[in-house]
């Protein structure tokens, strides 16, 4: 499902309304699909994880739902993605803790929800790439898959048997089917 209003909106006015779910998309508002529980507990697993490899490692932030400043189609653009990580290499010692990513982040993480398809999160990552992020994630909860793009590199899909490790985290290894478990409680 493709929600957005019509009424044309600049970075500035977007900047200026209270915080919602919307996104900025060529000049125009468009809701983030609301997450259901694959999508809440898959973004809750990845959380946690890279959460608590930033916190021994304290090498960089993880964050969820946290906005950038990009540009699209030569029109500025403010997505949103799931998961964002940053450095500490790139995220100066102060800075704004009330406002949008200040910098361009290392990794963003998209997990796909109902009513939005593969092609239309591959499009986004190749415009977060465009922009300057090394890395995107693109998790399938339906699927059981973690697309992995990497500027320089392409992507590779990974599978229930698979495992992901990235030099961005060292010594963490993601296995994709403890990702898509079933967890009680």
């Amino acid at each position: 499902m493709n929600l957005s209003f019509t009424k044309p909106i600049s970075l500035d006015e977007f900047l200026k309304r209270p915080e919602d779910r919307c996104e900025l998309v060529n000049g125009t508002l468009k809701p983030k699909v609301s997450p259901k529980f694959k999508h809440a507990q898959t973004q809750g697993y990845l959380y946690r994880l890279l959460h608590n490899w930033c916190e021994e490692q304290q090498i960089g932030q993880v964050l969820p739902e946290w906005g950038m400043i990009l540009k699209r189609n030569n029109t500025d653009w403010v997505p949103i993605p799931d998961l964002t990580y940053v450095s500490y290499q790139r995220l100066a010692a102060e800075w704004d803790e009330d406002a949008m990513c200040p910098v361009i982040p290392e990794l963003v993480i998209e997990i796909i929800s109902p009513g939005q398809t593969f092609g239309e999160l591959t499009e986004k990552a190749e415009n977060y790439m465009k922009n300057g992020i090394d890395r995107v994630w693109i998790v399938d909860p339906q699927a059981q898959t973690v697309t992995v793009f990497r500027k320089e590199e392409g992507f590779n899909t990974l599978t229930k048997e698979k495992s992901l490790t990235d030099p961005l985290f060292p010594e963490l290894e993601l296995s994709i089917s403890d990702l898509f478990a079933k967890k009680k409680g």
